[in-house]
């Protein structure tokens, strides 16, 4: 559920018509609801009731500190990847014991920033990333708390550029050799193992593999507080899809998803943090663009947009699905046609969609790609020196821009042409 909806003709974000974002902001430009966001948040964290447990919304699907201060302020942790989300989370005023420092390649600098700023635990992937984190914290006087994520060799069944749980990803300890690497922690003075750690994938549709993961988990927990070591807390990622495609069936429900983590691992008394981040902002986004020209071609015919494939470039990586509807409300019975949604740069890769069914538009009409809310404003870029786009957060009948376009002056001012030149 969302709340982008048709009134009287029109597309509404919660109580403003997209169109008048539009008019004073200009297009292309990404709008997220808090409602939606506040609502897929509380979701997650109804669905563990009866656990202790923290809901740390994944940083990396959209990382506006507009975004990370509505979900802290509803009680959300933050899962962050990089020294850059660490400092952000807290410039959005979280504080370090509810952020965790996830990532395969946590630099010395980034650990140091983390362990002075505080933090609630890093979740650890490599011996030699241990072996570093356990020096800083020594040198800082300091003790780091620590999960080691686990590669449970699991085919989380979906894309291959977003699966991290099957032994050929470069993600986390293979699981056979847990034990070991355990056992090297715990004679590290400056680490203290907190629990464990599991992330298998992102856009998962299937409860199947989870049950698969945790199943593991369970077992090695038992194994691990065998062996002596204090395992009080459970991280088990992410990753639970969204429904892109609106004609195909809907993922499972965060209410299954906590039903399956209360099966699978209830039993152990562990505190569980989850990380979700598509589920939560995915459906809270749309990109808002306006069609430049309809072009007839041969054998096809091309809608192209002021939005390009730097704005919005899951299609071009993944060939990934968005929902492409009017901004204006199609009349009931209206005939579509087959047409390829394009944008402006110069590649062929910067498509949206081929031969997707739309209905006639004109230049000058507007478009909303849905489900734009998550790994949209945050992997773009300014290729073509195409100024990043505004973002514009909703909230009942307000909105306020919360990241502006910067001007082509700011753009081309930030080179330094060398004196010789």
């Amino acid at each position: 559920m969302d709340h982008f909806l048709y009134r009287d003709g029109a597309l509404f974000a919660e109580d403003v018509a997209v169109a008048d974002i539009a008019a004073e902001v200009g297009t292309p430009f990404y709008v997220y609801s808090t409602a939606t966001l506040l609502r897929h948040f509380r979701l997650f964290d109804a669905a563990l009731e009866g656990m202790d447990h923290l809901v740390c919304y994944a940083m990396k699907a959209n990382s506006n500190q507009a975004v990370l201060r509505t979900l802290a302020q509803a009680g959300a942790g933050m899962d962050v990847v990089s020294g850059g989300e660490y400092q952000r989370a807290r410039a959005a005023g979280v504080p370090g014991e509810r952020i965790v420092f996830s990532g395969v390649g946590k630099t010395q600098a980034e650990i140091r920033t983390a362990l002075e700023g505080g933090i609630r635990q890093f979740n650890v992937e490599s011996e030699p990333e241990m072996a570093v984190l356990d020096a800083t914290a020594r040198a800082l006087g300091k003790v780091a708390p620590i999960t080691i994520r686990v590669n449970p060799d699991v085919d989380a069944k979906t894309h291959a550029k977003i699966a991290t749980g099957k032994s050929e990803n470069k993600f986390g300890i293979p699981i056979a050799r847990a034990r070991e690497v355990y056992r090297m922690a715990a004679a590290m003075p400056g680490l203290e193992v907190v629990g464990i750690d599991v992330h298998i994938g992102s856009q998962l549709t299937d409860l199947e593999p989870y049950a698969l993961a945790y199943g593991k988990v369970a077992e090695l927990t038992e194994a691990l507080r065998a062996d002596g070591h204090v395992i009080r807390r459970l991280d088990l990622g992410g990753g639970l899809g969204i429904p892109y495609e609106r004609s195909n069936a809907d993922p499972p429900l965060p209410s299954d998803y906590g039903a399956l983590v209360k099966r699978t691992l209830g039993h152990l008394g562990c505190e569980i943090e989850i990380e979700p981040g598509r589920l939560i902002a995915g459906n809270a986004g749309l990109m808002v663009s306006e069609v430049i020209y309809v072009k007839s071609g041969e054998g096809r015919d091309f809608l192209i947009l002021d939005g390009a494939m730097n704005d919005l470039i899951r299609p071009a990586m993944y060939d990934a699905w968005h929902d492409i509807i009017p901004v204006v409300e199609p009349a009931a019975g209206v005939e579509r046609a087959p047409i390829d949604v394009v944008g402006p740069v110069c590649e062929s890769g910067d498509t949206f969609a081929r031969q997707r069914m739309m209905p006639p538009l004109l230049a000058g009409d507007l478009v909303a790609f849905r489900s734009a809310g998550a790994y949209g404003a945050v992997m773009s870029s300014e290729y073509n020196s195409r100024p990043l786009i505004p973002e514009v957060l909703v909230h009942g009948d307000q909105f306020a821009v919360i990241r502006r376009r910067p001007t082509f002056d700011e753009m081309i001012n930030r080179d330094t042409i060398p004196e010789w030149l």
